[in-house]
């Protein structure tokens, strides 16, 4: 990726000089913009400018002398690849946070940050005794990128209800409530999926997540301030409770709010709106987004529109599957990739990725979030593991989905076959598990990695992150992780099921399916039950498993799994195609 036409090398000493005038002695550089996304334009791209480092999660600190790249498990590799070693350390943040770092190597030094690009909750991260953070008005990055893009502001579109199922206003409405029996007279909107979900808007402000760059305000009586330029609107906002206004009018609107308490999440709202409310008097209730939660609960329509989603990325992937296995080695992975976009773009409903395709041969599969660059990446070998873990946006529902498959022709050594069907065991027991209606997803987490446990092998990422409705592909607040996130699960959410192995230097496997929260089937139950149904339907490769390994309920499980993905994909798919699904889809013997 090239961020600028400055050598990465000298980004640092840059950043450096603006240090006198700015008054401090080193900077936090985070990975989130202004809205403090997952994903994030060219023009916010600040992290990876600085230091190298593209991954999607992660920050840096600079000081005068020295300096440190922190990301999380996924990435650390990547960072101490990307990040040239004569000007960096890389810590995993989890083991090794950057409070620890700054209470070891800038006692009493200032160090300043963004607080239009900080949550409240990062910065008590960092906060240490002996350090003092200071809040910038100015950004040194921006300050010394002097070929930075232009910030986005593209056409904001109408959701239709067709896709929605609810209304804004009815949306509104709920949340106002909620605002009213708390004693509080507006909710800060500062999460562009959030503002999307509430106003029944999308956009094309970063790629891949269809949003709109903006804020928002809620207020008690049900109506909606969105700050965006008129010009923007490509539709009339859903009806005359949205009140759109220009960015110049944010501040003058939060000052407006002296004397009124003011809902925010300390979680997705930059340090700056507290700031300014602060300083305008009006009262401050830390709270989660009250988006969030009836967001991640997929109506009727919703739920619908995810099926068909899947439906038809379904049949992008077995269409692509069926390709690679005649024509895949002696492909790079960037050709992988786009040859597994063109058969998605084969749907006039397909609105592109909803995130960057992994396409990870061999040794590169062990890197869990790999990304392949052109005139960079590996060519696909015969007799290797291939990973690839891809999504789809589509109007009415974003997909996720990974599959791990051997090139052949020759049987998969048993080392890996053995990996392969533990991965295995711990997707196909969460995927067919009933639990307690409210049961936190972190609970389940344990039946994803027990057969893992049982080798001596573990994966360090998540096991289920949720998923949004043509909005952020990753979504909480629901998840399944050795995290013990409090959020229960209820009917309609949808989480992914992607236990995995990566074994360095050799292969990485990932099985990833998406999972439907629903009632369950059982006809009595002491305490209301739920189950998982399986929105993803492609083919697992029967050529990685050790059929030993698995139990008759794990056979019945997959023979099940094959035969509705046969009964689903074999009218929509081209009758050259039937033999292989045929095969791909066989009973076990």
């Amino acid at each position: 990726m090239s961020l600028s036409s400055i050598p990465l090398q000298d980004r640092p000493a840059l950043v450096r000089q603006q240090f006198d005038r700015l008054g401090i002695s080193g900077v936090i550089v985070t990975r989130g913009d202004e809205y403090l996304g997952e994903y994030v334009a060219p023009h916010s791209e600040r992290l990876a400018w600085l230091t190298g480092f593209t991954g999607s999660a992660g920050l840096a600190i600079l000081l005068a002398e020295t300096g440190c790249v922190f990301s999380d498990g996924r990435y650390t590799v990547q960072m101490a690849e990307q990040a040239p070693a004569a000007l960096w350390e890389t810590r995993h943040g989890g083991q090794h946070p950057p409070r620890q770092w700054l209470a070891e190597k800038a006692q009493g030094l200032r160090i300043g940050y963004d607080p239009r690009l900080t949550s409240q909750r990062d910065l008590s991260s960092w906060e240490t005794d002996g350090i003092q953070l200071v809040p910038l008005s100015d950004n040194p990055i921006d300050m010394s990128w002097h070929d930075q893009p232009p910030s986005p502001a593209n056409l904001i579109h109408h959701q239709p209800f067709e896709f929605t199922g609810e209304t804004s206003r009815s949306k509104r409405d709920r949340l106002a409530r909620q605002l009213h029996e708390a004693g509080q007279d507006a909710m800060i909107l500062a999460d562009c999926p959030s503002l999307a979900w509430l106003l029944n808007i999308r956009g094309s402000d970063i790629a891949m997540t269809p949003v709109a760059h903006a804020y928002g305000l809620l207020h008690a009586d049900g109506s909606a301030d969105i700050f965006a330029d008129v010009t923007r609107f490509h539709d009339a906002p859903e009806d005359s409770g949205i009140r759109p206004f220009p960015p110049s009018e944010l501040s003058k609107a939060l000052q407006a709010l002296a004397g009124k308490t003011v809902r925010l999440d300390p979680a997705t709202t930059p340090v700056w709106f507290s700031m300014v409310l602060k300083d305008a008097g009006a009262h401050i209730a830390d709270g989660p987004d009250l988006c969030t939660l009836p967001k991640a609960i997929k109506t009727t329509v919703e739920q619908d529109g995810n099926r068909r989603a899947h439906e038809l990325d379904s049949i992008a992937l077995a269409r692509f599957l069926h390709w690679l296995e005649e024509h895949g080695p002696g492909h790079r992975e960037t050709e992988l990739a786009d040859r597994l976009e063109a058969f998605r773009a084969m749907s006039p409903d397909y609105r592109g990725p909803s995130f960057e395709t992994i396409s990870a041969a061999g040794p590169n599969g062990a890197y869990p979030h790999y990304r392949a660059e052109a005139g960079h990446d590996s060519i696909l070998q015969k007799n290797s593991v291939y990973l690839v873990d891809s999504g789809a946006q589509y109007p009415f529902g974003t997909t996720d989905i990974t599959r791990t498959i051997w090139t052949g022709p020759d049987e998969a050594p048993a080392a890996i076959q053995k990996a392969f069907t533990a991965v295995l065991k711990g997707h196909i027991a969460l995927s067919r598990q009933r639990f307690p209606m409210g049961l936190p997803g972190y609970r389940l987490d344990t039946l994803a990695r027990a057969a893992l446990w049982n080798q001596g092998l573990d994966f360090d990422h998540g096991t289920g992150h949720g998923i949004g409705s043509y909005l952020s592909v990753h979504e909480g607040p629901q998840s399944i992780s050795v995290a013990p996130r409090p959020t229960g699960l209820v009917p309609g959410m949808i989480l992914s099921n992607e236990p995995g192995y990566y074994e360095v230097g050799a292969y990485g496997i990932r099985i990833e399916n998406l999972l439907l929260v629903r009632e369950s089937s059982l006809p009595e139950t002491v305490r209301p039950s739920l189950e998982f149904e399986v929105l993803t339907h492609t083919p697992i490769d029967r050529r990685l498993i050790a059929m030993e390994l698995l139990t008759a309920e794990e056979r019945h499980w997959l023979d099940q799994y094959h035969a509705t993905v046969l009964e689903k994909l074999l009218p929509l798919l081209e009758d050259e195609l039937h033999p292989w699904l045929r095969q791909s889809c066989a009973p076990l013997l």
